[in-house]
């Protein structure tokens, strides 16, 4: 693949906070003269929705959980993200790869091998430019997740379970730090979005001169 778009991925344990700042972004893009397409993992197709409620609301083996979430990866890439990069637009995911690692490769505790295999058969040749992760301490999260909706499978799940998926996530931003950017996610949203509109223009800069 010939990328030539903008690829920005949301990640963050579920009650991070991370969905309240799409929009936001989303707008910083657009005023800068780019197409953005919104999406979401699991999901962003027809089949990817249809997989998203089996994965958030079926029990099932780990291994087909992990599968499944990478089945409906390469559907969205081939059908939502690949077409719109190669367009020249902006993507931006709530939710990318790093996820299957933090959930089922530090939550559940699949194989980082495994899951290196399965990214490296859906999309050798593909990383987000920037992924944004919004992070919290559990306890925050679990307030915030009590106080808003219905819980789905992952977000019914114990402390230890999320404790493990962000020290997951932190570990991959560790690992490639040159694309993640940790956002405090109990600071107000507006000193959040202030921070948000520094690391998103410096990132569009550096898009529009490697054009």
């Amino acid at each position: 693949m010939n990328k030539r778009g903008l690829f920005i991925t949301f990640e963050g344990i579920d009650g991070a906070g991370k969905s309240t700042h799409i929009d936001f972004v989303r707008a910083l893009v657009e005023n800068s003269g780019i197409t953005v397409r919104n999406t979401r993992e699991p999901g962003g197709t027809p089949l990817g929705e249809a997989l998203r409620n089996l994965l958030l609301q079926q029990s099932m083996h780990l291994e087909t959980e992990a599968l499944l979430m990478f089945a409906s990866r390469r559907e969205h890439l081939a059908l939502v993200i690949e077409p719109a990069l190669n367009a020249g637009g902006c993507v931006i995911s709530d939710r990318f790869s790093d996820a299957s690692f933090a959930y089922q490769g530090g939550g559940r505790h699949l194989s980082i091998s495994k899951l290196n295999a399965l990214e490296q058969w859906v999309h050798p040749h593909l990383q987000p430019d920037l992924t944004l992760l919004f992070d919290v301490p559990i306890e925050v999260a679990r307030a915030r997740l009590d106080a808003t909706r219905t819980l789905d499978k992952f977000e019914k799940e114990n402390a230890d379970f999320f404790i493990d998926t962000r020290n997951e996530y932190l570990r991959r931003a560790q690992e490639f730090p040159q694309r993640f950017r940790i956002i405090d996610s109990t600071q107000t949203i507006s000193v959040i979005q202030e921070q948000l509109k520094v690391i998103v223009q410096q990132q569009l800069l550096a898009f529009k001169n490697a054009q």
